[in-house]
């Protein structure tokens, strides 16, 4: 599980700048249409969201307990409804926001079942 975590924060910073990038880009054309959406700022926050939750996996890949795990979670569900909030012709949000549901939900679900498995063992 270190390994994973170790991983997926890293791809996480990743896809964080990538995202930031990308929404900078899409903030500026929805300036240009006019201001009817905020894609590119929902972006931003998704991007800022996905950074904070790869630094957290980064920092508690070694940890037993389930703060980082549960911290990454919410994250990952706000991330998730910001993202399919108001996504305008920024498209590419919505791959980002089910990513973020999909990383959040299923990590979390993982860790559960792995921690409750290394309790059975401990126990008998």
């Amino acid at each position: 599980m270190k390994t994973t975590k170790l991983v997926t924060g890293i791809i996480m910073i990743i896809f964080a700048v990538f995202i930031f990038f990308q929404s900078m880009a899409v903030g500026v054309g929805d300036a240009l249409e006019g201001g009817k959406h905020v894609s590119g700022t929902s972006g931003m926050f998704v991007a800022i969201l996905y950074l904070a939750s790869g630094i957290v996996y980064l920092a508690t890949r070694k940890a037993e307990k389930m703060g980082g795990d549960i911290a990454t979670f919410v994250m990952m569900i706000l991330a998730w409804i910001i993202g399919l909030s108001d996504v305008g012709f920024y498209t590419d949000l919505q791959i980002w926001a089910w990513l973020a549901f999909i990383i959040g939900v299923g990590f979390f679900v993982w860790h559960i079942m792995a921690n409750r498995k290394l309790k059975h063992i401990s126990n008998n």
